[in-house]
């Protein structure tokens, strides 16, 4: 097993594309202050702030500008806008700062070769990633050990959260089953070929994605002990999945529910729980008070545009099942729903020209905040959902009613990683997120979801 390939973990390359971008910008900085008549940005250890504010500005930019978005960094051309913006905001916000960076120089050619060299330094780091590190040379090669009834969606789970995982092959774990998957992209192999595939195929990690682990035959069981004494990666699929895409996929959690859900500390944490607050409402103050100046605009589009009542409240489920009266501006016509509660759902009829734009800008949660300060809502958690979709989709969608253990949010890991939900499998792929960020909640986590809703405000991917 010593000819095991390269490769980089997903949180190895996360790290890789952040370590990288700020070395590569501070060696083409310091290059250019010796090579050319450049003195605006020095490395010295007197200008620490100067390195510091500036290694923070690019790390926040790129990432709500999602330069760190492993699909689109594999592709050269998918990350230069993103490199553009991130290289463009660093540099004026750096400007704008001039109290933490150098005074603007009396020769403003220098703030050109400033942006520039930021702008090259990432553009040749990402091209070198892009070239070679999301290669075939450092892919992960894994071979799948399960049913044939669920290969397909895993293969295109994996094929969807990361380029540089490939499934070589299948083995099919079953005794009795005589059908064979129908699958091009993968090739299904026998149980005493295990070995010889991990050679050939340079394997390195086997996948464990069975309903039932009964129904693993003997042969194969006593091979996979065989390789796990050997030091051999062996992982279960549901670990791999939630690492890979962030979320849990509760339709592979069966009986042994527990194992997948060991809920975040942070749920408990009286500390954490008292930040979480206080910043609920400190956050809320602010966007009330923001709202409050943006009001005469949208009341003006309102009447313009709407022509309605500007205030809409709905019944909502809350912390424990407890339902509340969410706040919004309204977007769509009067009257939306004559014959009852239907799916809201992408390009909807019902809602108004000027709705589109508060719905795609976020503009019309902003009542919202008044939910947060009353305690019924806080500023990041699950979406909530009305009572005739919850009992509908509580009757569909196994632990669903598990969201409920935490107040809903006005932002949340759903809204930053998925699009606009209209369906019974939207609301699968929501929930899987919702469970991810309950069992992980943590400041981290929640920093890293207010800096990917501002990119989506950014981007207009709002509903």
């Amino acid at each position: 097993m010593s000819n095991r390939s390269i490769h980089f973990n997903i949180s190895e390359r996360k790290v890789l594309l952040r370590i990288f971008d700020i070395i590569s910008i501070l060696i083409v900085l310091y290059f250019v202050s010796n090579t050319f008549d450049f003195d605006y940005f020095t490395i010295a250890k007197e200008n620490w702030t100067w390195i510091f504010v500036l290694v923070l500005y690019v790390s926040v930019f790129g990432t709500i500008f999602e330069l760190y978005d492993l699909q689109k960094s594999s592709k050269i051309e998918k990350t230069f806008a993103s490199i553009v913006f991130t290289a463009s905001i660093t540099v004026l916000f750096y400007l704008l700062t001039p109290f933490l960076t150098p005074i603007l120089p009396d020769n403003r050619l220098q703030i050109l070769y400033f942006y520039f060299a930021i702008f090259i330094a990432l553009f040749l780091w990402r091209f070198v990633y892009a070239t070679f590190i999301v290669s075939p040379r450092f892919y992960k090669k894994v071979l799948i050990i399960g049913e044939t009834s669920n290969i397909e969606t895993i293969v295109e789970a994996f094929n969807n959260s990361d380029p540089n995982y490939k499934i070589k092959g299948f083995v099919n774990c079953e005794l009795n089953s005589l059908e064979s998957i129908k699958f091009n992209a993968v090739t299904e192999y026998k149980p005493n070929q295990i070995r010889q595939v991990i050679k050939d195929e340079n394997i390195s990690e086997i996948v464990i994605a069975s309903y039932n682990s009964e129904s693993i035959t003997s042969e194969i069981y006593y091979s996979l002990i065989s390789l796990l004494e050997e030091g051999f990666s062996i992982k279960e699929y549901t670990q791999v999945y939630e690492e890979m895409a962030q979320r849990i996929p509760v339709q592979f959690v069966g009986k042994d529910f527990y194992k997948y859900f060991p809920f975040s500390r942070s749920n408990q944490n009286k500390l954490y729980l008292f930040f979480h607050r206080f910043f609920d409402i400190l956050i809320s103050i602010i966007g009330i008070f923001i709202g409050i100046l943006l009001l005469p605009f949208i009341f003006l589009g309102n009447v313009i545009a709407n022509r309605g009542p500007l205030f809409y409240s709905q019944d909502r489920i809350g912390k424990n099942g407890k339902p509340f009266k969410i706040l919004k501006y309204r977007t769509m016509i009067k009257n939306a729903e004559k014959t009852g509660a239907v799916w809201a759902k992408k390009g909807d009829l019902r809602v108004t020209l000027f709705g589109r734009f508060l719905r795609h800008s976020r503009l019309d949660e902003i009542p919202q905040f008044i939910n947060i300060l009353k305690g019924e809502m806080s500023l990041i958690g699950p979406r909530p959902e009305r009572p005739f979709f919850v009992k509908e989709l509580s009757q569909m969608l196994p632990f669903y009613e598990t969201r409920h253990i935490i107040k809903p949010g006005l932002t949340g890991w759903a809204q930053v990683k998925t699009r606009y939900g209209s369906s019974v499998d939207d609301s699968l792929l929501k929930l899987q997120y919702d469970l991810y960020y309950i069992k992980h909640k943590s400041f981290f986590l929640d920093i890293n979801i207010l800096v990917k809703t501002i990119s989506t405000m950014i981007f207009f991917r709002g509903q």
